[in-house]
């Protein structure tokens, strides 16, 4: 046997070669498939703002298509190691691998190697590309696919108290004084935390104290009247400060700024649970391409003419789609807190590790 962890130089070129291969081929049918019927549910909604047509279209399909590459990068690993795997298994290849003295790490080992290169790229391509893709899809969702908002650190959704009142706004963008908010609701709400009025506006910048909103509509729920004004002044404890905290959204930012953000809120005693988990699935989540050709490493051990081949390919499948739902419950108990967060960015990739590797030596030996 040998003793080097790789095979030899032209089998691993050969190995890695008709592995990247695949994984690219199966990544780009899932992404357009999943692409094709993204637009047919969404293109009514961008097609139905005036001024909207093909272009909006290739706009969307461009912001969106980096954040199904993310996403399904490691489906795409998974199933390219099953194939390749399934091809070499029935081509007798395994077979002669392993007459040649190679274990069956050895002949994983170049698929691995391959994975862990995938992975690294997925790490950069996150950073660089579906963080700003993300962050600039989620701000021109909350227009209504309108217009976005020119200005730097555009932001979706926000929430934020005061008091016992609540601001809401579809979008913020901005920094410090400047910020300046869209699609802006507040909810006025009595002692007993029922919400006696409703105002509504399209724009509300700082005031300096409290925040102007422009042309609002003022609903009162005891007459259930509506009045539109020139403008008002809601939220005057409210500071560009805390505002500007409640646009972090992980997603959006990349692994070094939204460690800055962390910080930032644990200065204030501000609950993080959430911000870590995903921090720390920033590394966790590309490094799971790494586990794909372990996990699917059944189909490859075992003859074919023995009728289990098909049985093999669906044990590693399972194995795999197996590690994306644990993987997505753990990160989901650790953004509620029922797991401290580096445990729920890391227990399932350590945990399916084992596994596989455990799967593999009981197959093989």
């Amino acid at each position: 046997m040998q003793l080097d962890f790789f095979p030899s130089r032209t089998l691993t070129i050969y190995l890695a070669k008709m592995f990247i291969t695949r994984i690219f081929a199966v990544l780009v049918m899932l992404v357009l498939v999943l692409m094709m019927l993204d637009l047919l549910s969404t293109s009514g909604e961008i097609l139905a703002v005036e001024g909207n047509g093909q272009g909006e279209l290739w706009t969307y399909a461009s912001l969106r298509i980096p954040q199904l590459m993310a996403r399904f990068l490691p489906y795409s690993v998974l199933l390219a190691t099953l194939i390749t795997l399934v091809a070499l298994n029935q081509n007798s290849e395994v077979v002669a691998m392993k007459a040649a003295g190679l274990s069956a790490h050895q002949v994983l080992a170049p698929l691995v190697l391959t994975a862990t290169a995938v992975a690294v790229l997925s790490f950069a391509f996150n950073e660089r590309v579906v963080t700003r893709a993300t962050a600039t899809l989620k701000a021109w969702e909350a227009t209504e696919y309108g217009l976005i908002p020119p200005e730097s650190g555009a932001a979706a959704n926000i929430f934020v108290t005061d008091g016992l009142n609540v601001l809401t706004a579809g979008a913020l963008s901005g920094d410090g004084e400047d910020l300046i908010l869209t699609n802006v609701t507040w909810y006025q709400r009595s002692a007993e935390g029922m919400i006696v009025e409703q105002i509504r506006a399209p724009r509300a910048t700082y005031a300096d104290p409290g925040w102007k909103l422009e042309t609002p509509r003022r609903f009162e729920v005891q007459s259930a009247g509506t009045k539109v004004l020139d403008e008002l002044v809601v939220g005057e404890n409210l500071a560009p400060d805390q505002v500007n905290l409640t646009k972090v959204d992980p997603d959006a930012l990349d692994f070094f700024s939204l460690y800055g953000w962390i910080q930032k809120y644990e200065e204030i005693g501000r609950r993080t649970a959430e911000m870590r988990a995903k921090w720390w699935h920033k590394l966790a989540g590309p490094l799971s391409a790494i586990l794909m050709p372990l996990l699917g490493a059944i189909a490859a051990f075992g003859l074919a003419r023995s009728g289990q081949l098909f049985v093999r390919a669906i044990i590693g499948m399972a194995l795999g789609f197996a590690y994306f739902v644990v993987d997505n419950a753990a990160l989901a108990m650790g953004s509620f807190g029922g797991y401290p967060p580096f445990l729920a960015a890391w227990a399932p990739f350590l945990l399916f590790f084992l596994i596989g590797e455990t799967v593999l030596i009981r197959t093989e030996e």
